[in-house]
């Protein structure tokens, strides 16, 4: 099987090259015809004019290159605006779209850059029913948001599957020791829930929280209890260090319909370096984790709670032992690139009968 992984997606984000790494590992032929806007973009969504420029001047790229001999083409993300080009270089062969995210969905619904009424918002609307119509299979990350992705456009039942998003393993991987921080790693956007982390922390004093990143919720981290360690950013390769060091890995505590439809490549990374998650209950979550077997999960939202759980796994060492060896099983089990390259493969080989 040969697939032509196609667009401006941004090369470097774990989906993208966690899908092509596991297809190859699946003994799928992926050629990569990529034209790069987003990989220097830290807010993507909210860059401007110059970026609208490059992503024409990159669609007119690759619309002149010529096609090759492949049976599919994957759509990666961000790939809302590749389809028209996709469908073009396909000439009538399959088009999947893996797009992660409802553009709609993340800058209304979570990010709330614009109203739900207005113009900008009709517009993603559009975009996103356009480009996931567009596709004759869209691949989203949790059963939860396949069926999200489903209902916005209405999209038939089996034209949507769900593949988890996973880790890279050759970077993620144990052996885990407990240190001496519980670790937060994102953007800092809403459905993080940062707000309810550092309610948690000033509840547990005697704790350590370290956050590496940056992003909307920036000014939230300004007025920051002192056991809260912030860094607004750590390369990509020395994440595997950090959560193999730290006492526990926090997952996402937002309130948000789309925090209760996505597990993070957080989670993914955590589980994948045996390092125990604390992440909060949402129906999402619950596709692959289970509380009090191979994570710990608490209630959105809820500082309290979260900070409870921190003092429990800070002091029962066998807890944190139990839930760190589960969790790294369940991601064997259920998240490994072998697990996913295998389902990835599968969903072409259905689709292409």
């Amino acid at each position: 099987m040969r697939v032509l992984y196609f667009g401006t997606y941004e090369r470097t984000y774990p989906r993208n090259a966690q899908v092509v790494s596991s297809l190859r590992a699946a003994g799928v032929e992926v050629e990569e015809r990529h034209a790069p806007v987003w990989e220097h973009e830290e807010h993507k969504w909210a860059s401007g004019p110059a970026a609208g420029l490059r992503l024409l001047a990159a669609e007119a790229r690759l619309m002149r290159r010529t096609p090759g001999d492949f049976d599919a083409v994957i759509v990666g993300y961000p790939g809302h605006l590749d389809l028209p080009a996709a469908r073009r270089t396909a000439r009538g062969r399959p088009v999947v779209f893996n797009p992660l995210v409802s553009l709609y969905d993340t800058l209304v619904g979570d990010r709330r850059r614009f109203g739900p009424r207005s113009i900008p918002a009709r517009t993603l609307r559009w975009i996103d029913r356009r480009a996931l119509r567009a596709a004759d299979l869209v691949v989203a990350d949790t059963e939860a948001n396949a069926a999200y992705l489903a209902d916005l456009a209405a999209l038939p039942p089996d034209r949507v599957e769900a593949c988890l998003v996973g880790a890279e393993d050759r970077l993620f991987r144990p052996p885990w020791s407990a240190g001496g921080a519980f670790l937060f790693v994102g953007k800092l956007i809403p459905l993080h829930g940062v707000g309810t982390i550092l309610e948690a922390a000033r509840l547990a004093p005697e704790l350590d929280v370290k956050i590496v990143g940056s992003g909307q919720s920036d000014a939230v981290l300004r007025d920051r209890p002192p056991n809260v360690h912030w860094s607004t950013w750590q390369p990509y390769e020395e994440l595997p260090a950090a959560y193999r060091r730290a006492l526990g890995a926090l997952g996402i505590f937002g309130t948000t319909a789309k925090a209760g439809r996505v597990i993070p490549n957080k989670v993914f990374q955590a589980l994948a370096c045996g390092a125990p998650v604390i992440t909060a209950d949402t129906p999402a979550a619950r596709e692959l984790l289970s509380n009090g077997e191979d994570a710990l999960l608490v209630p959105a939202g809820n500082p309290q709670a979260l900070a409870d759980t921190m003092r429990t796994v800070a002091s029962d060492s066998a807890l944190r032992t139990q839930i760190a060896s589960a969790g790294r099983k369940t991601y064997e089990e259920h998240a490994s690139e072998p697990v996913l390259g295998a389902r990835w493969r599968a969903i072409l080989e259905r689709l292409l009968r």
